[in-house]
């Protein structure tokens, strides 16, 4: 009766499987057990393996906010302006603080970054921005066509001697409405779109501050734009001079808030702090470093990033100061007889490329078409020069070691300054010049200058008969001031006082060309005038050289015309990282 009574009991209120496990337990030998239950941790540990490799497989990583660099710079800044900057200093901070319509990337393309989008008119006289919704500068003032206008004037300012007035001048700027700005260009001008990467300033700021007291405003030091990045504090020494700048990342900026939260800028008055500086590890960034100072880096593990300048370094011929220039063959001499590479190599440690033309490398063609005289031996070279000498009628005077022409009008000797600026760079290139043009019989006296002295009383009055100097080729590739003729005397940047009216059409030509195609044509065109008069004799384009943060993702260095340009994408920059399952990112 009993047993009727437990079965249908069993029946009626069936045992749990966890009672019915534990009891078949029970009934197992130690070592049953002990084979069981490891048996059960092997497959735990599967199930939960498994399961965390499927989840990896749809987790990806993606940027974060936070994180923080340092950096240091030579120099303290004095205009964090975009209408006043001419200090890489000042250049570095504007770039951050401030933003334009445009905005270039590191690939050499132009985005929108105030701007909603843009339309150029099919005659190329009419650019018309429609600005976006919603941007704000760091005060929370909305960014409007007003400020647009308001800069734009500013920069066309005669009285304010603003650097960018030359890229406005002749643009009439029209408010269509707050969010609607135009620009009416007198003329087809092809690089126009680049001068709208201009930084805005705020109207409202700096509306009620006159022209004459402009550059002494505060807030050229205390800059309020609508950039990526907003001046959080300001530390200043006991002489009222910058100590560094601190700046955070702003939530409202255009292309979305920078991933980095916190920049910081250390100011030095020297290279040599900078370096011992950043060998102590207070900074970890530092850019524009001498290349033979590089060496002692290398071996700290130091992450070294170079990029080609737009710059190129020569010497000019100023035939007005030196009548012996006016001789071709004397400037084809001089030509020949330099060797660029050993130049490279010895002042720039190899961080630079040799060139024999107006245009940096790889800024409009691939190649050069200077492969053959690179390659020439120095022997040969000299040879080569001192025939082409010695073929148009100069004779060496063995006794007074100099070269000599006589004609019915005149005698000639070969001999002539060669002025430059008292930086190590230009200092040491202008010497190895000297000694490689005197190795064939050419007598050089060098004057170095101090940088101001060289521009105010040098360059300024053209009096120099050569002249060892860089010129800045920038992004949208114009060439008007360094060589038209009517860029000859101040401010024009004519340096070689170079004239010539097939090289002035081409460069008209190529400055009003719609199709990038015919002004590259046209430029291609002007180096060949260029090579067949020799005006200048050109000896380098440099590097930019960045040592990074070593823990920066995302960095493009691309190509920079300044080394402010370093920071192009630093809104995309990161450091620290989160993972999220893929179908969550857009």
């Amino acid at each position: 009766m009993k047993d009727i009574h437990r079965k249908l009991t069993r029946r009626i209120f069936p045992i749990s499987k966890r009672e019915s496990i534990q009891q078949n337990i029970k009934t197992f030998s130690p070592s049953e057990k002990m084979l069981f239950f490891a048996l059960v941790i092997i497959f735990i540990s599967s199930v939960l393996f498994i399961l965390s490799n499927i989840n990896k497989s749809f987790l990806v990583e993606v940027p974060a906010q936070g994180g923080s660099i340092t950096e240091g710079v030579v120099g303290s800044p004095r205009f964090i302006n975009p209408l006043l900057s001419n200090s890489d200093t000042d250049r570095d901070l504007t770039m951050l603080v401030y933003s334009g319509l445009m905005k270039a990337t590191p690939s050499g393309d132009l985005i929108e970054d105030l701007a909603e989008s843009h339309t150029i008119s099919e005659d190329g006289f009419v650019y018309d921005f429609v600005l976006k919704n919603d941007i704000f500068f760091h005060d929370g003032a909305e960014v409007t066509a007003d400020d647009v206008v308001f800069t734009v004037q500013k920069a066309q300012d005669v009285s304010l001697k603003s650097p960018k007035r030359a890229s406005w001048d002749g643009v009439t700027v029209e408010k269509i409405d707050n969010k609607h700005v135009r620009f009416i260009l007198k003329q087809p001008y092809t690089p126009f779109l680049e001068n709208t990467t201009l930084g805005i300033l705020p109207k409202h700021i700096w509306v009620k501050t006159g022209t004459e007291q402009f550059s002494f405003s505060k807030f050229n030091n205390e800059p309020v734009g609508s950039g990526p990045y907003k001046i959080q504090k300001i530390k200043y020494n006991s002489g009222g001079t910058p100590e560094f700048y601190k700046l955070e990342s702003f939530n409202k900026y255009a292309l979305g808030e920078p991933f980095i939260s916190e920049i910081k800028i250390v100011f030095y008055t020297s290279e040599t702090a900078l370096l011992e500086s950043y060998k102590d590890g207070d900074i970890e960034g530092i850019n524009s470093i001498s290349p033979n100072k590089l060496s002692e880096l290398v071996d700290t593990g130091a992450n070294i990033e170079r990029s080609p300048l737009p710059r190129i370094f020569a010497v000019f011929f100023n035939q007005n100061q030196a009548s012996v220039f006016a001789n071709m063959e004397v400037r084809k001499a001089l030509n020949i007889a330099l060797n660029r590479d050993d130049i490279v190599s010895e002042v720039l440690s190899g961080y630079g490329t040799d060139i024999d033309g107006p245009i940096p490398p790889r800024l409009l063609k691939a190649g050069s078409d200077s492969s053959d005289k690179r390659n020439i031996a120095n022997e040969e070279r000299k040879d080569l020069a001192i025939e082409m000498l010695e073929n148009n009628g100069w004779v060496f005077d063995e006794e007074n070691q100099i070269w000599e022409k006589k004609t019915k009008k005149e005698e000639k000797q070969l001999r002539f300054s060669l002025s430059t600026s008292n930086t190590p760079e230009l200092k040491a290139t202008a010497e190895l010049i000297a000694k490689q043009w005197s190795d064939i019989g050419v007598i050089v006296d060098l004057k170095i200058f101090e940088a101001s002295d060289l521009n105010q009383n040098v360059i300024r009055p053209r009096k120099y008969d050569a002249l060892l100097f860089g010129e800045i080729i920038s992004r949208e590739l114009d060439l008007f001031a360094f060589w038209h003729s009517s860029q000859r005397n101040d401010p024009g940047l004519n340096i070689a006082l170079y004239a010539n009216i097939t090289a002035d059409k081409l460069l008209e030509d190529a400055r009003k060309a719609t199709d990038r195609s015919v002004m590259v044509e046209k430029y291609i065109e002007f180096e060949d005038e260029i090579d067949s008069d020799v005006p200048a004799v050109f000896v380098y384009s440099p590097d930019f050289i960045y040592i990074t943060p070593k823990d920066i993702k995302a960095f493009e260095l691309g190509a920079v015309a300044t080394p402010a340009e370093r920071f192009l994408n630093i809104h995309e920059w990161y450091i620290e990282t989160d993972k999220v399952w893929n179908f969550f990112i857009k």
